[in-house]
């Protein structure tokens, strides 16, 4: 029996590695939802080749050219909130892969609808996940990571006791500036910083991957998600990207999850969970490869890891406030705005200046989120070139 699915944010790096894994396997998945914010060339493909039989476009003006994409089709293109939210809700499995904060409303209501949700947005996570987590529980949703780290995680644990879990540790790569120097990094622009040395990714996560905040925010991801504090996770830096993550237990044996860096791999074990599927990715040779290293990584040329955990550790608004800042800071590098070494600073005079209690609902989140981001916008105009 196929199971239905609905992928939010399937014109992105991890929807369109979906919609291939979907293609090899289509006696698994009947795909009912896709959705995108402004890509709708892309989405109307998407939705024809699949049988969607819902197409929503966030960006409202494009919804007419949608219509007429999907004319003579039984597909029903839309926009808003409302049909975002209906999108996350209408299938059994739900891959909620919207970039940023604009992914948060339609996670939480497919959590609350008590779906199976595999979870690329580390954004949810980051700003609400207090309240996720408890509304998973209470609504008996099943939340799958599929960023590799977690994902590997959540294999190594494979179900074991948190109290006999030491820590964890999420591996980075590094990212291209990894054996640059600070004075180096400053001058580097939006072309290099996009240039990852091991994975393909969007332009937004392969900026985070230079500057670490990727990391970071993984830190305050992993805290929800496994349900253990700051100082039980590690962050280690492995440049080959072979090993995805480690959990060390008490009696001192450590489980790694090994794979080539290709998101089809994590993005599988999350569709087909609890079973496994086949997928496309190159196969693990270890002997080729030969030398795994590893390095602690630097919080000088990295500040953005120091600000995530400071974040973590202060709770409440906080996290919410260093995720807002890092979106309007990263897309002002972007286009060429300030400077690579301004993102960090900029993040931690939003996070300085940006006042807010606990948020207790989403609603919260997103207004404590939109402070945020003007915040930064007036801080701004110091760092701009």
């Amino acid at each position: 029996m196929r199971r239905s699915l609905s992928i939010l944010g399937a014109t992105g790096s991890i929807g369109t590695s979906t919609l291939d894994l979907v293609a090899l396997h289509p006696e698994r998945f009947e795909v009912v939802a896709l959705t995108a914010a402004k890509q709708v060339a892309a989405l109307a493909d998407a939705a024809r080749r699949t049988g969607a039989r819902l197409a929503v476009i966030d960006d409202e003006s494009l919804l007419p050219e949608l219509e007429a994409r999907l004319a003579g089709t039984d597909c029903r293109a839309a926009t808003g909130r409302a049909a975002l939210n209906e999108a996350a809700v209408c299938a059994d499995l739900v891959m909620a892969a919207i970039v940023g904060c604009a992914g948060l409303e339609p996670v939480m209501a497919a959590v609350e609808a008590g779906r199976v949700v595999a979870l690329a947005n580390k954004e949810a996570l980051v700003t609400a996940g207090a309240l996720m987590i408890d509304a998973a529980t209470r609504h008996g949703a099943t939340i799958l990571p599929v960023d590799s780290e977690h994902n590997a995680i959540f294999q190594c644990l494979a179900g074991s006791r948190l109290d006999k879990v030491a820590k964890i540790v999420l591996t980075a790569s590094g990212g291209p500036f990894r054996d640059r120097s600070l004075a180096e990094m400053r001058g580097m622009t939006p072309k290099q910083a996009v240039a990852h040395p091991n994975w393909s990714m969007g332009a937004k996560i392969s900026v985070d991957s230079a500057t670490m905040m990727n990391k970071g925010l993984e830190l305050i991801e992993a805290h929800h998600l496994f349900g253990l504090p700051s100082d039980r996770i590690d962050i280690l830096v492995h440049p080959q990207s072979v090993i995805h993550s480690m959990v060390e237990y008490v009696d001192g044996s450590v489980l790694a999850q090994l794979g080539s860096p290709d998101m089809r791999i994590p993005i599988a074990h999350a569709l087909a969970w609890p079973e496994r599927m086949t997928t496309p990715a190159a196969r693990l040779d270890l002997a080729s490869i030969a030398t795994l290293t590893f390095e602690q990584p630097d919080p000088e040329r990295f500040p953005a890891l120091r600000l995530a955990r400071a974040a973590l550790e202060a709770g409440g608004a906080a996290p919410i406030v260093l995720n807002a800042a890092n979106e309007i800071a990263v897309a002002a590098f972007l286009d060429h705005r300030i400077g690579f070494g301004d993102i960090a600073a900029l993040v931690e005079q939003a996070i300085d200046r940006t006042d807010a209690p606990p948020p207790r609902s989403v609603a919260d989140v997103i207004d404590i989120d939109a402070r945020a981001r003007d915040t930064t916008l007036q801080l701004m105009t110091a760092f701009a070139t």
